[in-house]
């Protein structure tokens, strides 16, 4: 559902903020607290503070160039990311215990990111069908867990996706120093583990799920799992899923039940969307319970609520799906509607913070790569509230300079 969700593109200040506690140094010794080492933590605040301030692509060299005249700058930011064993969990946690200090339970948001990529050497490349764009493109498929404070999103957490044919070829494993430990782990079964974690992590497992699940065709899996841990959500879902609306006994999609409704469905009713940002608008909404159905065609669980924005022309939006049956529908609406913020979130990490500059051929480098983007935009987004201001960017050289992994 279409609401406003911008943010400034700006690059963020490194300057300390008033409170210390807010400071730009404070930051990033927080959140680097747990790498051992007294130049890896010197070089992760330096990499951070490139990217909050180099403008235009984030190649390390053009990173480099914004806060070192020294020759010698490139390889270690090089080093930092794609060679040095630093454990990333340390980090996440450190950031999202960070985070979550900005507000009392806030709404868990599973984010997609597509990342296009030539060739077949970065971790986790493969081909799949983006049903998007209605194209098939050749990539890395990540999922990140975003926590929601109003209008601003953040990236607390990630999951690469690695297809069967990398988890299952001992030689791709060797090449991209894939651990040992890490198996198969089908997408939903990622979001889930996502979700699990940062449970674990800010101590609340109240926080409502919002997800754009809609390419998943084994979402029914993870809103099983989500109810098995008694954990509210709002999702949208593919219009193949297959469901038994309340009262009757034959299946039917979801897409089927909303073009043709039936009596379980009811009229559409008027909700008011209201935007994290104070705004709302009026829209039409279809809704009605159903069950979902397991292998055996029979209902499985609780019965859920299935809503569906109707568009000009009587076209529906996205179809959701949420455990929520007894809230008031357009607030059920308004949190469906922190989706396409979160979706927004993760264009302007593509756009000003380097997500896709980045070549991502070693599992740690990817991971390494995406903990530090990561760091720069929970900072920028969160650290100003409290305390406004910028500082001067510092311009970069070369602008035909290109995103690059040693």
């Amino acid at each position: 559902m279409a609401m406003s969700c911008t943010q400034s593109s700006d690059a963020a200040s490194s300057r300390p903020a008033a409170d210390p506690e807010s400071s730009f140094a404070h930051f990033t010794e927080t959140v680097f607290s747990s790498l051992r080492r007294a130049d890896q933590r010197r070089w992760a605040h330096t990499y951070v503070e490139a990217l909050l301030n180099t403008p235009g692509k984030k190649s390390i060299r053009r990173l480099a160039q914004t806060v070192s005249t020294s020759p010698t700058t490139v390889q270690s930011l090089r080093q930092l990311v794609s060679l040095s064993p630093w454990d990333w969990d340390p980090v996440l946690y450190a950031l999202t215990r960070w985070a979550d200090r900005h507000g009392p339970d806030p709404v868990c948001a599973i984010g997609r990111a597509s990342l296009p990529k030539r060739g077949e050497s970065s971790v986790g490349v493969h081909r799949y069908f983006d049903l998007s764009s209605g194209r098939a493109l050749n990539g890395q498929l990540a999922l990140g867990a975003f926590m929601c404070f109003g209008p601003v999103q953040v990236p607390v957490d990630w999951r690469l996706h690695l297809p069967v044919e990398w988890t299952e070829d001992e030689r791709l494993r060797r090449r991209t120093r894939i651990p040992d430990t890490m198996p198969y782990r089908p997408m939903w079964a990622q979001a889930l583990q996502l979700i699990d974690t940062l449970g674990a992590r800010t101590g609340s497992m109240s926080a409502p799920i919002v997800a754009d699940m809609s390419s998943d065709p084994d979402v029914a899996l993870l809103i099983h799992g989500l109810g098995r841990r008694g954990r509210d959500f709002v999702m949208a879902v593919p219009h193949n899923l297959t469901v038994l609306p309340v009262g009757e006994s034959e299946q039917t999609t979801i897409a089927q039940l909303v073009a043709r409704p039936r009596a379980s469905l009811g009229a559409p009713e008027m909700v008011v969307v209201t935007a994290p940002d104070g705004s709302s608008r009026s829209t039409r909404v279809h809704a009605g319970l159903v069950h979902l159905t397991g292998t055996q065609r029979r209902p499985v669980g609780p019965p859920h609520r299935l809503f569906a924005e109707i568009l000009p022309g009587s076209r529906p939006g996205h179809l959701w799906v949420t455990s929520l049956t007894q809230c008031h529908l357009g607030g059920v609406a308004s949190l469906a509607a922190l989706a396409s913020c979160t979706t927004s979130a993760v264009e302007h990490m593509e756009r000003d913070f380097g997500l896709l500059d980045f070549e991502g051929r070693s599992l740690p480098g990817w991971y390494h790569h995406m903990v530090l983007v990561s760091a720069a935009y929970v900072y920028q987004g969160l650290a100003h509230r409290s305390s406004p201001g910028r500082a001067e960017q510092h311009p970069g050289s070369d602008p035909k300079d290109r995103g690059e992994d040693a």
